[in-house]
């Protein structure tokens, strides 16, 4: 009986030291919590006093052979789900990433990396409408990232269906999207020794499906590019990019291509100090009319819907403490054809990391 025991009680410690080696890391919870006061110019503003809070759960571990693997876990303002990434990190091999909800793999990474103090120009509590290019990001997608080569990298991934799904697990998305198929981004990032210089161009295809041929082009696929290049001198950062999407809708009064371009200049006075200026333009196009039979040429298409945005920006960091300032004018907001509609936003925010 003792002997029993002691052969028992032998092959429990060794699963639980198993079990403990599989389970070694870290986790660990970082945050931030901001609040605001918004004036709008030419709108009613109401209650101007706003806040948002922010938790990131981020799990570290070592495998055999030195190789590593991360889980970030992001939740957004009042503790709403925001995104996932499974990352493993290979010695030789690059980076291999499980991504979920705007985990930020392929083009979706960018959809706007123009220098600046705080915000992007459309992100200042106007409203725009605007639409950007995000390929697979914004569906449960797959990713590989090749090592660093002369400073650049190669990054791959893929959507087995680009739905804008972010299925849980054991579940399916099902037919939540019966437009597109599988969808590929390729993105290829390179930059100087001592980030100087860096040029990236992507590109995303996503299948479209061939079920409804009434609605849609049966003679290519959703495609998404951009292309941006930015400077560093010193303390100054400036940039520019472009990006375009081809729906290749033929529904009637239907948008057939999306286009943004968008430029920055960033000062840094000081470790602390930064001031910045920065514009985005954004182009829509749809289509005039269309064959609905689905094997005809679609009708010319009405000139084109844009809008504009400048602005200026302030930013000041002591510590964990942030105070950060934006006047931001938009024209012709949400497209509004021949309308144009001036809108204007001051922005003071207040934020704590911690």
């Amino acid at each position: 009986m003792n002997k029993y025991s002691k052969i028992g009680l032998s092959a429990l410690c060794g699963s639980l030291a198993s079990i403990l080696a599989a389970n070694a890391g870290t986790l660990d919870v970082t945050g931030n919590a901001e609040a605001t006061w918004t004036s709008l110019g030419g709108q009613q503003t109401g209650n101007p006093i706003g806040m948002k809070t922010n938790l990131s759960f981020t799990g570290n571990g070592e495998l055999d052979g030195g190789q590593t693997f991360s889980v970030l876990v992001a939740n957004g303002d009042k503790n709403a789900y925001s995104s996932a990434n499974i990352t493993l990190n290979t010695n030789s091999s690059g980076t291999f990433k499980l991504s979920s909800a705007e985990g930020g793999a392929g083009i979706g990474g960018y959809d706007d990396n123009m220098p600046r103090a705080w915000e992007e120009v459309w992100d200042t509590a106007i409203s725009t409408n605007a639409n950007f290019q995000k390929g697979v990001s914004s569906t449960t997608n797959v990713s590989w990232t090749s090592p660093k080569i002369i400073g650049t990298t190669i990054q791959v991934a893929y959507a087995p269906d680009n739905d804008g799904s972010s299925s849980t697990d054991k579940n399916v998305s099902g037919a939540k999207s019966d437009a597109f198929g599988a969808g590929w981004d390729l993105v290829i990032d390179s930059a100087t020794a001592n980030g100087g210089i860096n040029l990236f161009v992507g590109g995303s295809r996503t299948e479209l499906a061939k079920s409804n041929h009434q609605l849609k082009d049966l003679t290519g696929d959703h495609e998404e590019a951009v292309v941006g290049l930015q400077f560093k001198l010193g303390p100054i950062a400036l940039g520019a990019q472009v990006s375009g999407e081809r729906l290749r809708s033929q529904q009637r009064d239907a948008v057939e291509y999306y286009g943004n371009s968008s430029w920055g200049v960033a000062f840094n006075v000081n470790d602390d100090l930064s001031v910045s200026y920065s514009e985005a333009r954004h182009l829509q196009t749809k289509q005039k009319g269309a064959d609905n039979n689905g094997g005809g040429e679609t009708e010319q298409y009405t000139p084109k819907s844009w809008m504009r945005g400048d602005s200026i920006q302030v930013a000041y960091t002591i510590s964990g403490v942030g105070l950060k300032y934006a006047h931001t004018e938009y024209d012709n907001t949400a497209f509004t054809y021949h309308k144009q509609i001036p809108r204007e936003s001051s922005v003071v925010a207040i934020s704590l990391a911690f």
